[in-house]
This record gives structure tokens, C-alpha cells and sequence, in this order.
């Protein structure tokens, strides 16, 4: 196995802070457990201090070269002394019970790092044409750039069956958010007339125009129409997945950037971009996605995603996307992306 040293983690991890957020995490599921401020997170929950808002998490420089090129590290501190003060390293000792290089082994995989594997995030073995260098930034009227071809000849994008994915079935729920139950299935084409349409127009206006968020998030809950992107349910429900639809739904809430997010996603080396428009709140992002769970899990493939997102843009992203039942809002947006490719095996 080969050798993994701490800077390459460091690295990965914006200094060590994913390595805290990843195992304080595992604590704390489906909350926020770390938020920075400059160099400093606010106090957090320390699992080994009887979950006591006691630990201090904050970014100190190496301060050796005296200038903006000295090295970083996340570092820690609690309160009470209930641990000693050390880095991400030390915190995740006392987590798995590992040091020295079976430590960062673990971190490599637990944290999806693939620190010494070729980068094709999740190849799956097809043997595809490699993926090209990084593309210029698309607009949404562009196209996406050429076509690979696998070695049987048929068309993909970076390792995906486009047509497959356009075709996908996933559920569909009218309003409000308490009616679990399918309407019907859907493809993505037909999400993106709806939503490019007029029909959610005037709702999405109006929760534009509400100013309280207890009464807006009320509002979107009661009135908005919904889907499963990855997948169709007999009920939304994890448990009542009938089939998988090979699509990720992934959530950007409060961008103050979201034109940049926007450009980003479209232009991204790994990922091409089946459906991507603006949230029912306006200053957010729903990206939808190709995956492949026949070898890796949707939770998995998930998180993931999101350390790759955190890595590459900086951005967290929202959690509960790992449940494969997430819910997803439909907002009206006319310039919302769609592969052309979808476009094109329907004309």
C-alpha cells in the first residue's frame, strides 16, 4: 500500500477542517457542525466531552516564512482541557483509534481523498477515452463539448450513456410536501418544460415576495410540486425504492455567487450536467447529475460528491441529499440548462 504523508491530506481537506466536519459529523448526522468565521469556527459539540459546546476549531499558520506562503493548519483546543489541543490528526486519533500511516489510509478512504489513484472520479472500470482537459466555462445556451466513444463505439459523455440518462424515470409528487405518494413518473425533458415554463411561475413570484422565511418556507411546503430525481417510489420512502434512476440531485442553498456556481457546474471537468436550475428561493442551485450505483452505493456516491464539491469550490453543500427519497422543489426558471444532448434524441 503505498505511503500517504499529512500535507497531502491537508491538501484535500481546506487544512484539516473536512477532517474535523467528516468525524464530528458522524456524531452530529443532518446538522451543521462546523461554521468558520475568518479563522475561526464557532464553539462545537465535542463527542468527547460528554457533547459539550466546548471544542474550538480555528486555522493558525506555520509562521515560518513570515508571509501569505507559510503553511495552514486546522487546529483544535476544548475549554474544559477535556482533550489535549493538537490538529485534524490528532482529533481523528481518538476517533478511530489509528495512528501513523494506517491513520491516513483511513482518512484517504473514509474521506474519498483517491490520493495516489489516477483521477477519473468513478471510472467504474469502462475503460473510457481518458477525460479531456478542463473545459472554458458554458453558458446556458451552449453545448456541451464533443462526444467520447467507449470501445464499443456508442456514444457517451465521460464514461455516461447520455440517451440512457435523458430516458431515466424518476417520480413525480404534486403539493404540498405531506403527499407522499407519486403522481406519476417523469424524465428530465419533461421537468425542464415544466419548470421553464409558466406553470410555477406565479407561485415561485410569489414566495420570492415573502419576507418572513418561518411563512416562505410554509408557503413552498404547502404549494410547491416536487420529484425524486434519483429514482421511482412506491411511497417516499428509502425503503420504497422501486428502481434507481442513475441521477444525483444535488442541493446549493444561499449562494451570494450564483451566477460563478453556475458557470463552474456547467464547466466541470468530472461531472456533465443533465438538468441544473435556480431553487424556489432564488439564491439557490439544484444540479442534477449522472451516477452509477452498480458498484458504489448512493450514500456513498453522495458524500462523495459533496467532498469533491467542498474540495474543488469551497462550498457545502446540503446533506440530506444523501437520502436517495431527497425531495427536490420545482421553481420556475426560463433559462434553466438541460444536456442538449437530451434535447437532441427527441427532436
Amino acid at each position: 500500500m503505498e505511503a500517504i504523508n499529512k500535507q497531502q491530506i491537508l491538501s484535500k481537506t481546506n487544512y484539516g477542517l473536512l477532517i474535523y466536519s467528516h468525524i464530528l459529523q458522524e456524531y452530529y448526522p443532518n446538522q451543521t457542525v462546523l461554521s468558520l468565521s475568518g479563522r475561526t469556527c464557532k464553539p462545537t459539540e465535542n463527542p468527547f466531552n460528554e457533547n459539550k459546546l466546548t471544542l474550538n476549531v480555528f486555522i493558525e499558520k506555520e509562521n515560518v516564512l513570515g508571509n501569505a506562503l507559510d503553511n495552514e493548519f486546522a487546529r483544535h483546543t476544548d475549554s474544559e482541557n477535556a482533550i489535549p489541543a493538537g490538529d485534524a490528526f490528532d482529533f481523528a486519533e481518538l476517533h478511530y483509534k489509528q495512528s501513523g500511516n494506517e491513520l491516513l489510509q483511513t482518512l484517504n478512504k473514509e474521506l474519498y481523498l483517491h490520493i495516489g489513484e489516477q483521477r477519473n472520479f468513478y471510472g467504474n472500470n469502462r475503460n473510457l477515452v481518458p477525460v479531456p482537459e478542463k473545459p472554458q466555462p458554458q453558458s446556458h445556451t451552449n453545448t456541451p463539448n464533443s462526444d467520447f466513444l467507449s470501445p464499443n463505439g456508442e456514444s457517451t459523455r465521460r464514461g455516461i450513456e447520455v440517451g440512457s440518462v435523458g430516458e431515466a424515470l424518476f417520480s413525480f409528487y404534486k403539493s404540498p410536501i405531506k403527499n407522499t405518494v407519486p403522481h406519476k413518473s417523469a424524465t428530465l425533458l419533461q421537468i425542464y418544460n415544466a419548470i421553464t415554463g409558466d406553470f410555477y411561475k406565479e407561485r415561485t413570484d410569489k414566495l420570492r415576495s415573502i419576507a418572513d422565511p418561518k411563512q416562505a418556507r410554509h408557503f413552498k411546503a404547502n404549494n410547491f410540486d416536487y420529484c425524486t430525481f434519483s429514482g421511482t417510489f412506491s411511497s417516499r420512502n428509502d425503503k420504497n425504492l422501486m428502481q434507481h434512476s442513475g441521477l444525483l440531485a444535488v442541493d446549493f442553498d444561499h449562494l451570494p455567487n450564483l451566477s460563478e456556481v453556475c458557470q463552474a457546474l456547467l464547466a466541470d471537468e468530472y461531472f456533465d450536467t443533465q438538468l441544473l436550475f435556480i431553487s424556489p428561493s432564488g439564491d439557490g442551485l439544484k444540479w442534477i447529475i449522472p451516477i452509477d450505483t452498480s458498484s458504489t452505493p448512493h450514500s456513498e456516491y453522495f458524500a462523495a460528491v459533496a467532498n469533491y464539491i467542498l474540495q474543488t469550490y469551497s462550498i457545502e453543500v446540503d446533506k440530506s441529499g444523501r437520502d436517495v427519497s431527497r425531495a427536490c422543489f420545482l421553481a420556475h426558471d426560463p433559462n434553466a440548462f438541460i444536456n442538449p444532448l437530451i434535447l437532441d434524441n427527441h427532436d
